[in-house]
């Protein structure tokens, strides 16, 4: 479970002290502090699966795309930063990020053409509360990869299955897809990509 720390802070007081040299993650929720468990092995094999799979699309196709290992993705609108499990961005806008060089943060949609997250113990944070800041944000498209069926049933179903939501958005709200078994993923960032969801969930079954 994510462990909430200390008083409430700003964004400013977060990144100066947050990360520190332990290697631990944090990432900020409306001004509060919250330390992020050690993810699974199964977790971090989909991750690097997703990240494989998607940086041979983007280079496939020419796009001067990048997926970085620490940077925070903060909305403007309130005091949070999150550390997405897997952030894509478009390098060419990194120029228009105001706290992009100081603190490797991104704040604008046009620098994120897809953000996911991987379900761990704490799905509410990706089903409510990350949900509705991208959202907000205006990112185009984000992925909540549920391979171990943690979250409620309002989301993914009756009985729970491993199921990969993929929220493309439409008109300032996100129109939710989901995929299971052998349904082929459907993304608007990457409509050529040729993988199901049973192989996502497959990658984390390999040791």
């Amino acid at each position: 479970m994510t462990q909430v720390l200390g008083k409430v802070v700003t964004f400013d007081e977060f990144v100066a002290k947050y990360p520190d040299n332990r290697g631990q993650r944090y990432e900020l929720y409306d001004g509060v502090v919250v330390e992020i468990p050690q993810p699974t092995g199964d977790h971090e094999e989909i991750v690097v699966f997703l990240s494989t799979k998607i940086t041979l699309e983007y280079s496939r196709l020419s796009l001067t795309y990048g997926i970085p290992k620490t940077v925070l993705v903060k909305p403007l609108e309130n005091e949070s930063a999150y550390s997405p499990d897997l952030l894509l961005l478009n390098l060419t806008n990194l120029v228009n990020e105001p706290l992009w060089k100081k603190a490797s943060t991104v704040t604008q949609a046009a620098s994120i053409p897809l953000v996911i997250e991987v379900v761990s113990t704490n799905w509410r944070d990706d089903y409510l509360k990350k949900y509705a800041d991208y959202e907000e944000m205006g990112i185009s498209e984000y992925w909540i990869v549920d391979y171990s069926a943690l979250g409620g049933r309002e989301f993914i179903g009756k009985p729970k299955q491993p199921t990969i939501l993929i929220c493309c958005l439409e008109e300032g709200e996100y129109r939710v897809s989901k995929f299971r078994g052998n349904d082929r993923i459907q993304s608007t960032t990457f409509p050529e990509l040729d993988l199901t969801a049973e192989q996502i969930f497959s990658a984390g079954m390999i040791s």
